[in-house]
């Protein structure tokens, strides 16, 4: 029950302020977003490595490096994530932009969470 609880309190950070709000945005303009919205003081002392697996012809593979107060986007996969993301990339979007709560994302397998709690919680702190 704690992790489930934890896991609900964490989905909170997918929803980025920068993101883009149109209907047809693109997983590109999320991530577009989270780099602009990218905090460096909040990254200080942090090492951490997201995957982003959105499984949908617009989806694709995604990652950000995170390490030293710096940040590094691209599209692939990368050996040993500290986090994982699961979702379509339609439904990425719609979390990053308000449209689909993450919790009720979360809660019907439209978006799993794996690996690291906490550095899952710190992606808010540094892509507000």
């Amino acid at each position: 029950m704690r992790r489930l609880v934890l896991a609900i309190v964490l989905l909170g950070l997918v929803e980025f302020a920068g993101a883009a709000t149109a209907e047809d945005s693109t997983p590109q303009q999320v991530f577009d977003a989270m780099r602009a919205a990218f905090q460096p003081q909040q990254a200080a002392g942090v090492s951490a490595r997201y995957q982003w697996l959105l499984r949908d012809p617009q989806g694709g593979d995604w990652f950000v490096e995170v390490h030293g107060g710096k940040c590094r986007f691209g599209r692939g996969r990368i050996p040993n994530p500290d986090v994982t993301f699961v979702a379509s990339g339609r439904d990425w979007v719609a979390i990053s932009n308000g449209k689909l709560g993450g919790t009720w994302a979360y809660l019907t397998g439209r978006l799993k969470i794996r690996g690291d709690q906490r550095l899952a919680r710190k992606l808010d702190e540094m892509f507000p």
